[in-house]
């Protein structure tokens, strides 16, 4: 009975503390630093970040309803306090792609531990002109990159609640060597015709949480890159997009280990594939995953509903003459049902260099066009359990690519090339401080080529 009445009181005093610290968080309105609505707030919020930044106690920055106006954004911390950002406006990003200035990203968060981004408002990357430009670029790199819209790096124990990200030129969220954040009831959008425009995006991060969202772009809603550990995505809508993917990894040198993904009770509509592991072949990279878990899923006619492709390869841009080097383990694909775009609705490609180890179908119970939809696999043998297809004939790395796929819907990967091994060298928690070894992701980026 003691404990009981000491764990309450504990309850109540740290709740006290919550409110009492929200009550004497400064706030900082952005017309104080001369920001006003459909003008510039670029240095206004820099000004308010920095007072917020500098205050001892927690701060909040708040900009109130209205549209505003922004231009490349970059705040560092570390921060003596915790910081909020409220939006409860609209901030538009410059429409042309070419007043970035060539900045890798439009609003970026560096270095900050306890951020909190929130509020009803929308970030509004204003992408269409620079998604018309996507294919010249592509091809021509003198063109410029696209700007990710809201970048986080090297943050850690922070939230991203309630906001909107609408029309972003690249990806719209990018989490990069961040520890412990949460995205939490966000409502990301674009038009499925718009390239690059994955949802959230991580590399090398670890303890991340995607919950309540609404996710619908050009590409993928969730992506992870290497060395992304115990990631959770749950209640998240994914349409229209590439669906949830892991990777692609294994084409550079250094990548790091993926390990603890968690996918569940998820709904996925006409999308261009479902939950899905893709690396690739003939390539240096050596890495293992491990504890991949897709539970308690929707689909409602995605092409590719369950895929791992081994032989990952879009557009003929690698040879297939030696297989994967990535090493794939305990993946289970459990409680998943719904409506399949393909007769294959599940196909599993493994390595046959490190064949998949510990996969599972388990209630996997898929249709196409009424019929029970089939599995196809190679270089596994997976338990099958309760209601699932049973694998039949060697499935083809061909099937398992989107026919209505292109370079201008093909996705880059930020946290997958050799520019991290010069910006997180040992961990996410270590940061190269030296400017020589501070090199910019996008200028390694700019040396690969785009995938799916």
């Amino acid at each position: 009975m003691m404990k009981k009445l000491s764990i309450a009181i504990i309850i109540s005093f740290l709740y006290f503390l919550a409110n009492f610290s929200a009550a004497h968080s400064a706030v900082l309105d952005i017309s104080k630093f001369g920001g006003s609505p459909n003008a510039d707030i670029t240095q206004a919020f820099t000004s308010a970040w920095n007072e917020a930044c500098a205050s001892t106690s927690a701060a909040k920055i708040v900009i109130p309803s209205g549209t505003y106006k922004m231009g490349v954004l970059e705040v560092k911390g570390p921060c003596k306090a915790p910081v909020e950002v409220q939006v409860d406006g609209t901030i538009q990003a410059p429409g042309n792609n070419a007043d970035l200035k060539g900045a890798e990203q439009w609003i970026r968060f560096d270095g900050i531990d306890s951020l909190t981004v929130s509020g009803k408002g929308v970030f509004d990357g204003q992408g269409a002109a620079a998604w018309k430009d996507a294919s010249i670029a592509w091809k021509d790199k003198s063109h410029g990159r696209r700007a990710i819209s809201l970048y986080f790096a090297y943050c850690n124990n922070s939230m991203v609640t309630g906001i909107t990200s609408k029309d972003s030129k690249y990806f719209h969220f990018m989490v990069l060597g961040c520890n412990n954040i949460t995205f939490d009831a966000v409502t990301i959008t674009a038009p499925d015709e718009s390239p690059n425009t994955d949802g959230i995006h991580l590399g090398r991060s670890n303890g991340v949480t995607i919950i309540n969202t609404n996710i619908g772009t050009g590409d993928d809603c969730v992506s992870l890159g290497d060395g992304s550990k115990n990631v959770t995505v749950q209640n998240v809508n994914c349409g229209p997009g590439h669906g949830i993917s892991v990777g692609s990894l294994g084409k550079y040198p250094n990548e790091e280990n993926v390990a603890g993904f968690i996918v569940k009770n998820c709904t996925l509509t006409e999308t261009e594939n479902g939950v899905r592991i893709k690396t690739w072949p003939d390539t240096p990279g050596k890495i293992t995953v491990t504890d991949m878990h897709f539970e308690d899923i929707i689909m409602n006619n995605v092409m590719n509903p369950v895929i791992i492709d081994q032989e990952y390869c879009p557009w003929n841009q690698c040879s297939k003459k030696n297989p994967s080097k990535i090493k794939l383990s305990k993946v289970t694909f459990k409680n998943i049902k719904g409506t399949s775009g393909t007769a294959e609705g599940v196909i599993i490609i493994c390595s046959s260099g490190v064949p998949c180890d510990g996969v599972e179908l388990n209630n996997v119970d898929l249709t196409f066009n009424g019929a029970p939809a089939v599995a196809k696999c190679s270089h596994v043998n997976p338990l099958v359990t309760g209601k699932a297809p049973v694998c039949g004939a060697t499935a083809s790395a061909s099937a398992s690519t989107s026919p209505s796929a292109s370079p201008d819907s093909a996705s880059a990967s930020p946290s997958a090339s050799p520019a991290q091994e010069s910006t997180l060298e040992k961990s996410p928690s270590k940061r190269e401080k030296s400017p020589k070894k501070q090199k910019s992701a996008s200028k390694e980026e700019e040396e690969k080529e785009d995938d799916d």
